[in-house]
């Protein structure tokens, strides 16, 4: 099919310059005559190719688009316009976004530019791809050709994700799984349980992910770019070389966070995106492995025991990504510090390890929050570095009882003077599923408290809220009796709503 020419009328849309032409599509600005029928946004028309050379695979892609597209919602994908009639002409016509693709920023930034690559800029723009991710996958949609060209960096550090051409909905036929080849997505980037034909797991996203950090941190592909499917077997097996063996200087945090993406085996990865997000948004905290640590990849022995395991590997369904995400997510605790009794704090605690212990594959985040005026005083003793420090060896000894072995664990404390709205706003901002919350917290007044923190928090979460009860009568622990230990879940609130 010939490209448009510029001023093309097509269903009332006038087609302008043509900004991408690439193997399965071209894209077009668009505009749409007449300011009763403008959207108020800028518009892109997507275009698939259909001459006697192009696959088969483009106009099903197009098809899968066309169903995915429309259904999703939130910041991290374009709104979808309109569609075209496929015996006539196909096209979509979506939001056109400002920004430059994560392609553009690694041609514009060479891999020895170590300033533009420096660790904190590959972390930022992780989490972003990482929240965006998350964001479709909520919805049970899986992305599965996630690649530099296909991710849009905004102006404000967000990204976008484009071409839903080769995605899986869970609650839709995969047009892709029936008609085409088992391996469906880009060599480079595409993970291995797809290899094998097994879609819809979001860790397939993650493991992408992990491929475009490896190549922000060192400039080099982890795998390569296989042209065979043998080549792109090889990623069932094998683990690539340690990004710090190509860059010294990345720190051990980073390496554990882009191998833990790039296990073969999805169930070594990480359970959701959100958990990477906040991962990279929070490196102080990871947990640094011998992963981190290596400086050379594993020996040939340890690649021929790999290789006899995947030989033999049997790849399950995967499961539906709304219930990794439930199995998985990330659970705060808000753990005050003032005007709380002993049996508030085990109340929480018990609390906690109930959630952790119908969850696990649960993160746990551990915050308190101190007011301004305590983290500036000018005493020597009282200064933000030391509360911080006491504060945060207080949640530590909290949570030591805890059962933690299989669960990560992060300490935080926050400095605001507004309560509710510092935990809403870490809530909302880390993409917590569930938050725990206690009784008079904060250094505010008990009767304070429970008339504004909890019913705010509960009422604008993002998330679901436990509220737990004050107290706990101890009398009754030796017999054994808990039933004072009761939290409500309070409506969960849909941030797209």
């Amino acid at each position: 099919m010939q490209l448009l020419a510029p001023g093309t009328e097509l269903d009332g849309f006038t087609v302008h310059e043509c900004i991408h032409s690439g193997g399965m599509a071209h894209i077009y600005r668009v505009g749409w005559p007449g300011a009763t029928c403008d959207p108020g946004f800028a518009l892109a028309m997507k275009v698939p190719r259909m001459t006697v050379r192009d696959g088969a695979e483009n106009i099903v892609s197009f098809e899968v688009e066309l169903t995915i597209l429309p259904m999703l919602t939130g910041a991290h994908v374009p709104r979808f316009v309109a569609a075209g009639d496929l015996l006539h002409l196909p096209y979509l016509v979506m939001e056109y976004i400002e920004g430059q693709t994560l392609q553009h920023w690694l041609d514009e930034h060479p891999a020895r530019d170590h300033a533009a690559r420096a660790p904190e800029a590959i972390a930022r723009i992780g989490a972003a791809m990482a929240i965006a991710a998350h964001s479709i996958h909520e919805q049970d949609v899986c992305h599965l050709d996630l690649k530099p060209a296909n991710v849009l960096l905004r102006p404000d550090g967000s990204a976008v994700l484009l071409d839903f051409g080769l995605s899986c909905h869970a609650h839709y036929p995969d047009l892709l799984a029936e008609e085409m080849r088992k391996a469906v997505g880009s060599p480079a980037w595409i993970a291995p349980e797809q290899v094998v034909g097994v879609r819809g797991d979001l860790r397939s996203d993650i493991f992408a992910i992990g491929v475009m950090l490896y190549e922000m941190a060192t400039g080099e592909l982890p795998f390569g770019a296989p042209a065979t499917a043998g080549g792109m077997r090889q990623r069932l097996w094998m683990t690539p070389a340690p990004p710090r063996e190509h860059r010294p200087d990345l720190p051990e945090w980073l390496q554990e966070i882009i191998l833990r993406c790039l296990e073969p085996a999805a169930a070594y990865r990480y359970p959701s995106a959100a958990q990477l997000a906040f991962d990279l948004a929070n490196p102080e905290q990871v947990a640094v492995t011998e992963r981190g640590r290596r400086l050379r990849g594993p020996g040939l022995r340890r690649h021929l025991k790999r290789w006899i395991r995947a030989a033999g590997m049997h790849y399950e369904p995967s499961p539906l990504p709304h219930d990794l995400i439930e199995r998985s997510p990330i659970v705060m605790v808000a753990v005050p510090h003032e005007d709380v009794s002993d049996a508030t704090l085990y109340s929480l605690r018990e609390a906690v390890a109930r959630s952790l212990g119908l969850r696990p594959g649960a993160r746990l985040a551990c915050v308190t929050v101190i007011s301004p005026t305590a983290a500036s005083s000018s005493d020597a003793e009282r200064s933000e570095t030391a509360l911080r420090r006491l504060h945060l060896a207080r949640l530590k000894t909290w949570a030591q009882p805890l059962p933690l072995a299989q669960h990560g664990v992060s300490f935080h404390v926050l400095e605001a003077g507004d309560v509710a709205q510092a935990l809403l706003r870490y809530a909302e901002g880390n993409r917590v599923g569930l938050m725990i919350l206690g009784a008079a917290t904060h250094g505010l007044q008990l009767q304070r408290f429970i008339d504004t923190v909890p019913i705010r928090v509960a009422r604008d979460a993002p998330c679901t809220v436990i509220l737990v009860k004050q107290q706990l009568p101890f009398d009754l622990l030796g017999s054994g009796g808990h039933g004072d230990n009761a939290g409500h879940d309070a409506p969960a609130h849909d941030p797209a709503a």
